[in-house]
């Protein structure tokens, strides 16, 4: 069964009418809407006179098509006409959403003589002298590289550069909302392994850290490691290290308010994939009692034909008992669940057979493994990837912090230690006192989870100031 579509704001528009000017028109109006199954979020009127009245009109729907029938239905109301029909969402996107903006202003000879010539061949022999210096004088101090090829966008699949550039515009914007990063886009009109690493490595120099994003698994493994031997900074994959920081701190206050710990827990979790791998990778580090993975050919185990080299890898370091069989099979039994996989792959009798207070993640966007109100009859906590349910996993409560953190600490690359501090720094901003079965992630609008997660972060990555560093590479 999957999850009933809610009107959202994804799907947002607004439809200019002209309507008769009675008393009772815009009461017909705004009950049509609602009848169709929309939500009315706001009303203004455009121009009047005395016999007709023009107003926008803006209402969430839950889909393209939805949008559609809300639109047909105030088409047939008698003395209404439809002048114009404005999707919210694309208009978002006229142009873009990000921008460049200089730092400093150019209001005279002596400011552009410093800026640019022939004041910057100064700074620029500096940098030739000591390249470190790049991250002092350029913008490489606050600057990422979003960077994919396309290959698995969203939940989309292979949609190429061009249509994955809309997503890699978001990213960057919200690395500046939430943590004041400066990020780019990089979208890569190639699928090569070979001629990806080295279009990254060759570009690195601009760069303070790369977000690697929507590309496809296994590529995205080696892809990751190459540019990690290869470059002086920081390569996250995103789709990777984000979620399963995010999950891990779900995940810490989760078994606090169920009152288990994680060296006595089993899970379970679907899907092993980029996502999937790190999750299970992270809970490993954190050591988790034992982890089953299952993929498509349902559990994976030592001897299974077909493991490729990634699975061969996981399967040494899981799956203690060498269980075999389907994901329900091997959810029996199972304190936790954790999707990452594909929609309705489990029923509510599934989640009855975990083992006590059963802990249920199913992520999978925008339908999850198992309808979270069927999961929530049989599992104490339930968590999902929807904005729409209580739980988000959302990786913008990692990332923007994580590379604040990394930036901050002059980073020269990522770690698992790093990984586990800033999963417990999301996890400290609810806090065991505050944690319950609807909240055990903060908001992503809570102003204190970057910073926080950015000091945890650079706490790891950059030790405490000695011998009279000030702690930005500077003497103090």
């Amino acid at each position: 069964m999957s999850v009933a579509k809610l009107p959202s704001a994804g799907f947002s528009i607004t439809v200019r009418v002209s309507l008769t000017a009675d008393a009772g028109a815009i009461g017909r109006l705004t009950t049509a809407v609602g009848e169709a199954g929309a939500i009315v979020k706001a009303l203004d009127v455009v121009s009047s006179d005395h016999k007709r009245v023009v107003v926008d009109l803006t209402c969430d729907t839950s889909d393209s098509a939805h949008a559609e029938r809300v639109t047909d239905a105030l088409a047939s109301l008698p003395g209404i006409t439809v002048r114009k029909v404005s999707d919210r969402t694309f208009l978002l996107h006229l142009g873009g959403k990000i921008e460049v903006t200089p730092k400093v202003s150019l209001r005279n000879r002596d400011e552009l003589s410093m800026a640019y010539t022939p004041g910057v061949a100064r700074v620029c022999s500096a940098i030739a002298e000591n390249p470190d210096d790049a991250r002092r004088l350029t913008i490489k101090r606050n600057t990422v590289a979003v960077v994919t090829d396309g290959s698995a966008v969203l939940g989309l699949g292979n949609l190429g550069p061009e249509a994955a550039l809309p997503v890699m515009e978001g990213k960057a914007a919200l690395f500046k909302k939430f943590a004041g990063v400066d990020a780019w886009p990089v979208c890569l009109d190639t699928q090569d392994t070979d001629e990806i690493v080295e279009i990254v490595a060759a570009l690195a120099p601009v760069y303070g850290g790369i977000n690697l994003e929507d590309i496809a698994a296994p590529r995205c493994f080696e892809i990751e490691a190459r540019l990690r031997d290869r470059l002086n900074i920081p390569v996250f994959h995103d789709d990777q290290h984000g979620t399963a920081i995010v999950v891990l701190a779900a995940l810490t206050n989760a078994l606090g308010v169920v009152g288990k710990n994680f060296g006595d827990i089993r899970v379970t979790v679907s899907g092993a994939g980029a996502a999937g791998t790190a999750i299970m990778n992270l809970l490993l580090k954190r050591g988790i009692g034992d982890v089953i993975a299952c993929d498509r050919p349902g559990a994976l185990y030592r001897g299974m034909p077909g493991l490729s080299s990634a699975w061969k890898d996981l399967v040494e370091r899981t799956n203690r008992e060498n269980f075999s069989g389907t994901l329900a099979e091997a959810v029996a039994g199972s304190d936790v669940f954790i999707g990452v996989s594909a929609p309705n792959l489990l029923t509510g009798n599934d989640i009855a057979r975990m083992a006590t207070d059963p802990i249920v993640f199913a992520l999978a966007n925008p339908d999850p493994e198992i309808d979270p109100r069927e999961a929530a009859e049989h599992a104490a906590i339930v968590a999902t990837g929807r904005s729409d349910q209580p739980n988000q996993i959302n990786n913008v409560l990692a990332f923007p912090g994580v590379f604040r953190g990394m930036l901050d600490a002059q980073a020269t690359g990522w770690s698992d230690d790093a990984a586990l501090a800033a999963a417990d720094a999301i996890a400290g901003v609810v806090g065991a006192d505050k944690a319950n079965a609807s909240f055990i992630v903060p908001s992503v609008f809570d102003p204190h989870v970057a910073p926080a997660v950015a000091q945890a972060v650079k706490n790891v990555l950059r030790p405490e100031p000695v011998n009279g560093d000030n702690g930005n590479g500077e003497a103090s």
